[in-house]
């Protein structure tokens, strides 16, 4: 069995971080596996406190995966500090870790900063480099592009900038403010439109960290870039379509849409 990595933080309300990876993972044929560099109290409604994790002990828990079962693709998703960052860079570089997919969480899609410019600056210069594909949102490619995007065109604009920059690959999402389901893809030197299907769905609480845990899964299986993000559209458009509708604010989506569901019934408990 082909094997997965997401090294993100905890939310307790299970919509996103590494709850929803492994969902993801699982629900895409992959083993998986987490190492958490912070822990949330967080639900539907907001978040509620942050608890970072020391960054020996993230290394501790690196240490324990990649010496055991090593994954084949690895997920990076909310990274909190420079600190943290480094400490992630340095033990993906000692053990040769492959086909890293890095959500940035630089800025969420309403344009609230979630990292300082230092942490801005290392996830740069320390964690791009030895990823394969990126998967920034609009405000986080305007950060690291410079450039304003308000459609079509200055998407294609920012996405082969980025990948000039860096030299990986670029899954630039459209989101709601320029073409609701349109990502692009821009990869081996030319971009690639993905038309995904408009969902109208309020629960949208963790596509970020699904998208990218459904794109390291279906890499760890073999499947080439392109395929494997076409797939993992496919897969949280399913995830969303199933229209699940739990908590009083922005919920989460059913991963688990395309698994047989068990049989349950309901059992009634008399008081002795």
């Amino acid at each position: 069995m082909k094997t997965a990595l997401t090294i993100a933080g905890s939310d307790s309300s299970g919509g996103a971080g590494i709850q929803a990876d492994i969902k993801t993972m699982i629900s895409n044929g992959v083993y998986a596996m987490s190492a958490i560099t912070a822990l949330t109290a967080q639900n539907t409604t907001g978040v509620y406190g942050i608890q970072e994790t020391s960054p020996e002990f993230l290394d501790n828990q690196l240490d324990c995966i990649f010496t055991d079962i090593f994954p084949d693709a690895v997920k990076i998703g909310m990274l909190s500090s420079a600190e943290i960052m480094h400490h992630v860079a340095v033990k993906l570089q000692q053990y040769h870790a492959h086909h890293i997919v890095l959500d940035p969480v630089m800025i969420s899609t309403s344009g609230h900063r979630l990292m300082d410019k230092d942490a801005e600056q290392t996830l740069q210069k320390e964690l791009f480099p030895l990823a394969e594909i990126i998967t920034p949102n609009i405000p986080e490619a305007e950060a690291l592009t410079g450039l304003q995007i308000t459609n079509a065109d200055s998407m294609e604009e920012a996405a082969h900038k980025l990948y000039e920059s860096f030299h990986i690959s670029v899954l630039l999402k459209g989101g709601h403010r320029i073409n609701d389901a349109n990502d692009l893809l821009y990869t081996n030197g030319h971009g690639i439109w993905l038309h995904g299907e408009r969902i109208n769905n309020p629960n949208t609480h963790g596509t970020g960290c699904t998208l990218s845990s459904a794109i390291a899964s279906n890499l760890a299986k073999g499947f080439d870039m392109d395929t494997s993000v076409e797939r993992a559209k496919d897969y949280i458009s399913g995830a969303l379509a199933a229209m699940l509708d739990l908590g009083k604010g922005s919920g989460p989506m059913d991963h688990g849409y395309a698994l047989p569901a068990f049989e349950t019934k309901d059992v009634s408990y008399e008081e002795e």
